[in-house]
């Protein structure tokens, strides 16, 4: 009877064990979830119809480590400014606003900031960096009228900044640029944000 007992608890703490470790790797492995805004001006460019444009948004990322993959997806508005006597007028902002959704769907993870926007200030020491073909760009809810169909505008996303936790500081940047279609939308300068601090 004892030995049927002490059997029967081995099974059972051995299926915990097994269930345990089982949860523990799959959380090692889930992805790792970044958000962040961004908040940007581009430049007045007489190839960029409308511009200056000011931009907010939001954005997210999920990092796939294990398969060295990441998807990235960005939210905004974006207005101009009208004019006074033909000048434009930062007084008078949010003429023409619209929104963009964009998306980068399972990018492959360059890990260096090779190419990334550079800083004078605080330069990042470290950071990770996402380049292809968006998946997704839209402009008020339908094909943005820049883009093709299916997209064939390029997206350089840049997460960056020191050495002290992995994947970037509770406070650090991120930069989008784009290149082909887009911009003649967005120009070719970095359109900066910010990565919120994990937790929050």
């Amino acid at each position: 009877m004892k030995n049927k007992t002490l059997a029967s608890a081995v099974r059972v703490l051995s299926m915990l064990l097994l269930v345990s470790g089982t949860c523990a790797l799959a959380q090692e492995s889930r992805p790792v979830h970044l958000t962040g805004l961004l908040n940007d001006y581009s430049p007045l460019d007489p190839n960029i119809k409308g511009s200056p444009y000011e931009m907010h948004g939001q954005w997210s990322m999920d990092v796939n480590a294990e398969k060295g993959t990441a998807d990235f997806s960005a939210d905004m508005t974006m207005s101009d400014y009208g004019t006074t006597a033909g000048v434009l007028d930062a007084t008078k902002g949010g003429a023409g606003a619209h929104t963009h959704h964009i998306a980068l769907t399972n990018v492959k993870i360059t890990w260096n900031m090779t190419g990334c926007p550079t800083y004078t200030t605080s330069p990042p020491k470290t950071g990770f960096q996402l380049n292809g073909t968006v998946s997704l760009m839209t402009g008020n809810g339908n094909i943005a009228p820049f883009e093709t169909n299916p997209p064939s505008s390029t997206l350089q996303v840049c997460v960056t900044g020191g050495d002290v936790v992995k994947y970037s500081l509770p406070i650090a940047n991120m930069t989008m640029v784009f290149g082909g279609p887009a911009t003649t939308h967005f120009g070719q300068q970095a359109i900066h944000g910010v990565v919120r601090p994990f937790g929050h």
